[in-house]
């Protein structure tokens, strides 16, 4: 169960924020290579990545950009667009923080949303423009009694000391 969860079970707002954190690592990169066919050398020979003028070996950017998926899985978002401006690169080791900020929300649950991403040390490595649907209220029951039934199929949870899924907004 997570505090993302429990926020879309009130009921999303425009200007609310959800974070998410997550450190990559070179095996999160193999895998997403393996699952997306993406063998680009930059992410897996140190030769090619210097003569990129890169530091080291980076991840995919569809890897760091997955974590908006991270939130909407949470939400029970439905998307239909995502645009993706990567500014900086990931290394392997590197700690995002991925703030997604709904941006408005109609009548029928069509939402828009920014998210930005930064580095541990406060770069912004990505920006991002999504559009979807949030769940409405008959989502949102299933999603509550998905819960009181101890959300069997999240695999995210939250422990009282953790900090990696928040929200902020107006309750």
């Amino acid at each position: 169960m997570t505090a993302i969860r429990k926020k879309a079970i009130k009921g999303l707002k425009s200007g609310d924020t959800l974070i998410v954190r997550r450190t990559f690592t070179e095996a999160d990169t193999k895998i997403f290579g393996d699952i997306s066919k993406d063998y680009n050398p930059i992410h897996y020979d140190e030769r090619y990545a210097s003569v990129k003028n890169m530091k080291g070996r980076i991840c995919h950017g569809l890897l760091v950009g997955s974590m908006v998926t991270e939130i909407g899985g949470q939400v029970g978002w439905l998307a239909s667009r995502m645009n993706f401006h990567f500014r900086a690169p990931v290394y392997f080791g590197d700690t995002i923080e991925c703030r997604l900020t709904i941006t408005k929300i109609d009548s029928r649950g069509r939402a828009g949303a920014d998210a930005v991403f930064h580095n541990q040390e406060g770069i912004m490595v990505m920006e991002a423009e999504l559009e979807g649907i949030v769940p409405g209220k008959p989502e949102c029951k299933i999603l509550d009694q998905m819960m009181r039934e101890g959300d069997p199929t999240n695999r995210i949870t939250d422990n009282s000391d953790d900090d990696r899924h928040k929200t902020w907004g107006r309750d």
